[in-house]
């Protein structure tokens, strides 16, 4: 149960009379906490849901551990984008609202809009087409939203694979040409012209879906940081399309969606320069995406033939 303190602290960032703790939705990856939802009595919300990251003590003390330290960073950085950005998002981008965080000697504790109580209850394993270009239009109007915004207290790179981040799955690859290829996958992406703010972990099971049509809302932003956007892209379309008509159709309404998005902004970058240039790139946001895959999870990789082709395009290519 959560201790009566806590729940204190839910219930005063929420102007509620009452709060108590409800079911929990999910643990956190690698056992660093949990996610649950706290019902309130007397406050402008039924209900708000807290993200609650414990690390665990026996990683605590181990200063060497790259990847302890990077999924610390990644919930402190997460921290960061709900408490300066994402009051920034609008609907076309919808994100859950922060009602509070505070973080205390490791320890990390958001408090969160419930977007199920909000109109978003619904997850997806699989997507229809048109359910895929809802979750398109999230990204383009975040992409759109934050075009040319420096990463400050975010990433420096987004994306939960970025290469600077990864020496053990680089190092565990069998593919060397991809191996030597990943510095110059990675630069391309860097030194891209156009940058913006990516979600940098936009699969399917981080959008939240309404009961019916509508716009899209998506969660978990440990790995939000710099990047073209095609990143988030990348990531989103992998493993959902092997015909490739139907990922260039994909493509060409994420495209559709940027522009636009950035004309509902007032935007006036060159949008055709930006479009040439982030469709060059998607390719190698894929490779880089696969070269991830291919050092961290190696069967799944091997037995993807659309992976496997698209990274010896992009080599090809280099």
């Amino acid at each position: 149960m959560m201790p009566e303190p806590e729940l204190a602290f839910v219930a005063s960032a929420t102007g509620a009379a009452s709060a108590r703790r409800g079911e929990r939705i999910q643990s956190l990856w690698s056992g660093y906490g949990e996610l649950f939802r706290v019902h309130l009595e007397g406050g402008s919300v039924p209900s708000v849901v807290v993200k609650a990251v414990r690390p665990p003590r026996s990683s605590r003390s181990s200063r060497d551990d790259a990847s302890h330290r990077r999924k610390c960073r990644s919930y402190e950085i997460e921290a960061t984008f709900y408490r300066t950005l994402a009051r920034r998002c609008d609907d076309a981008c919808r994100v859950p609202g922060l009602f509070a965080s505070r973080i205390a000697d490791g320890d990390i504790d958001l408090v969160l809009e419930d977007l199920d109580a909000s109109g978003f209850p619904r997850r997806r394993r699989g997507a229809t087409p048109r359910e895929m270009d809802r979750c398109l239009s999230w990204l383009a109007a975040l992409h759109a939203c934050f075009l040319g915004e420096r990463p400050v207290g975010l990433w420096e790179v987004g994306t939960y694979w970025h290469l600077a981040t990864r020496a053990d799955e680089l190092a565990a690859m069998d593919d060397d040409e991809l191996r030597r290829a990943a510095p110059i996958l990675d630069e391309r992406l860097r030194h891209a012209r156009f940058q913006t703010i990516v979600h940098g972990d936009a699969k399917l099971a981080n959008f939240c879906f309404p009961e019916g049509e509508g716009g899209v809302a998506a969660v978990d932003f440990q790995y939000v940081g710099g990047g073209p956007g095609v990143k988030d892209v990348a990531y989103l379309l992998s493993g959902h399309f092997e015909d490739d008509a139907l990922e260039r159709r994909a493509l060409d309404v994420y495209f559709a969606e940027l522009r636009r998005a950035l004309t509902a902004r007032g935007r006036e970058e060159d949008v055709d320069t930006l479009e040439a240039e982030w469709r060059a790139l998607y390719p190698i946001a894929c490779a880089d995406f696969y070269r991830f895959l291919a050092g961290w999870a190696k069967e799944h990789f091997r037995s993807d033939p659309h992976a496997r082709a698209v990274v010896r395009r992009v080599l090809a290519t280099l």
